[in-house]
Order: C-alpha cells, then structure tokens, then sequence
C-alpha cells in the first residue's frame, strides 16, 4: 500500500469526466464521531468535488443503528441522487437499499459488506477477515509457547453478527490457532482459552465496561482482541482502572492516526490499518462512472469485493508475519 493511493484515486475520477452540477452522491455512515468515518466523509466529499457531483452526508448514532440510516437512504432516493455510498449498520438497511437500486441509484457498501448481494454493487473494503488474521498471528507468534496458555477476551461490536464484526472476530482466532466451527457467526468456537466475547458498541465507553465485564469472569486475561481502536482505548482503560494492565497484549483494527500513536505508545501491541479515504474516494470515483456511462465497478480477483489493502502495524515485530512500524503507519493513517 502507497501514499499515492488516495492521491491517484482522485486523479482517476478526474479522468471520468465532470458530472452534473445537479448529480447527487450520498454518503451515509454508522455515526459521525468513530475517527474512521470521519476520514471516511473526508475523502468522499473531495472526491464529490473534484467530479463535480453534489454531495450530502448522514450518519446513524451508534454502531447498529440502522432506523436513521433508513430514513437517510430515503431521503437520498428522493433527492435524486445517482449513487449511495453507505456503512451499513445491520442488515435491515437492506431492504431500502434494494428500493434504491430499483430506482436507478448505485450502492457501494464501504467496509461492511451487507448479507444480500442484492442491496448493493459493489463493496469497497479491506478484507476483514485477513485483518483479523494478521493481529491473531501477530498475537500467537508473540506470546510463543506461552500461547497455549493464553485467556483471550473479545471484544466485539454487538451480539447482531454484522458481517465485519463476524470477519475480523474470527480471522483473529484463527490466525490465533484457535478453531472455529463456523465463520458466519461468532462464539462457534470453544476452546477454553477464549474467556468470552462482549459488547463494546465499538466504542471507548463500550470497551470500558465490556472489559470490566470480561475482568470480572477472569481477572488473568492477557489477550484482548478488539473490533476497532476506540475499543481498545476503553479495555486499556479499564485494566487501567484494575491494576491489570501491565504484560496484557491489546491488539486492533483500524489503523486511524490515534491508534497508531497508541501502538507508539505501546498501548496497542499491533492493528490491522485499513484505508477508509481510499474507500470512500473510490466508490464516488465510481459512481461518476456509473453517471458518466452506465459502467458498474469490478470485483478484485479472486474476491467479492473491491480490496483496498491492510496492514499489520506494529514497533514489536513477529518472525513470520508482515508488518510495518509505527512511523511508517503514521505517513499511511487512513489515507
């Protein structure tokens, strides 16, 4: 993954062709606060921009709440627009979603594939499941022979099974060494070593109490694997607040410009960096395509959706799998 991404991306939707001052392209997230949406609407408006599309942007409250994005989706349909770029909350934004393509609009689902093929184009995402994979060799592969002895809390988004809640949960068990039964959902798994998963809402204030939760079943965990960096902020706080924080491996996925000062800061062991700028500028670059000509955007080979790259970010690397450091992780954050 270069810097150059972003930047080339842009020029490439340039070379599209200036759309109508009248064109519309939405962008909806799961809220307006996680630093990865931020960065996400960031790179989409630019994008909007320098295609010469309009361009609004709406957002749920919390991860999981999927009645505002409904409502946004709607309002979209109604306001003409030629393209929707959303990260879906849950599967019910489905349905919508399927009335939207009816109406001629197209839908690129940014990092959170939905369920049905049907409610969308296309996907512009990391593969999830290779970044949960990546921290789970990081972590194995750390902890050496003691990995046998390893009791791992989990910290997920909610109970719903969202897609890239499922796929970073369970790629960060197997790269772990742990095996799980089924890959569609998480908690197949029942190894002794995982002490239980919780809701952390993807959030600081969520990651605070389902680590209090987890430390209350085993206060002696020493891998906690979260869904995101604020996540991870709440359970660093809370072994904080228990005087446990000390020998405990945190490791994460994002790789937003606060995670990584806090992989510097040796708070997080190591995070899967995703490139939310790139998605976003992506799916608008196609979306003026789709107004230019018709043309709908392409799978990367070998996969469902449009792979726009991961990696390991760590300063403790492991023998065996790839990484960059923190200050290379700094130049690249969600670019």
């Amino acid at each position: 993954m270069k810097k150059l991404l972003a930047g080339s991306a842009l020029a490439l939707i340039a070379s599209v062709g200036m759309a109508s001052a009248a064109d519309l392209t939405c962008l909806i997230t799961k809220n307006n606060t996680n630093p990865f949406f931020v960065k996400m609407k960031e790179g989409a408006e630019a994008a909007a921009t320098a295609a010469g599309m309009d361009f609004q942007a709406y957002a749920g409250v919390t991860d999981g709440d999927a009645a505002p994005q409904i409502t946004a989706i709607e309002n979209c349909v109604a306001a003409g627009a030629k393209g929707i770029l959303i990260t879906p909350s849950n599967d019910s934004v489905g349905p919508a979603l399927i009335d939207a393509r009816a109406a001629g609009v197209l839908v690129i689902a940014l990092d959170t594939p939905l369920a049905d093929p049907e409610a969308q184009d296309m996907t512009f995402a990391t593969d999830n499941f290779e970044a949960g994979l990546l921290i789970g060799q990081w972590a194995a592969a750390t902890l050496g022979d003691e990995a046998a002895n390893a009791k791992i809390g989990m910290l997920d988004i909610n109970k719903d099974n969202i897609s890239v809640d499922v796929a970073r949960d369970t790629g960060f068990l197997v790269g772990f060494g742990i095996e799980v039964p089924d890959l569609t959902v998480m908690g197949s798994e029942t190894d002794a070593r995982v002490i239980g998963h919780e809701t952390s809402q993807a959030s600081v204030e969520g990651g605070v109490t389902a680590m209090e939760n987890l430390l209350a079943k085993d206060p002696d965990i020493n891998v906690v694997y979260t869904i995101n960096e604020p996540a991870a902020e709440g359970a660093y706080q809370a072994l904080q607040n228990a005087g446990k924080a000390e020998g405990v491996l945190i490791v994460s996925v994002d790789g937003g410009c606060p995670g990584i000062a806090s992989v510097k800061a040796g708070v997080i062991g190591a995070t899967s960096q995703q490139y939310p700028l790139l998605m976003a500028s992506k799916g608008v670059e196609a979306i003026a395509a789709y107004v230019a000509d018709g043309t709908k955007p392409a799978a990367s080979d070998g996969l469902t959706f449009f792979n726009t790259g991961v990696n390991l970010v760590t300063d403790t690397p492991a023998e065996g799998v790839p990484s960059i450091d923190s200050d290379k992780g700094t130049e690249l954050c969600w670019g």
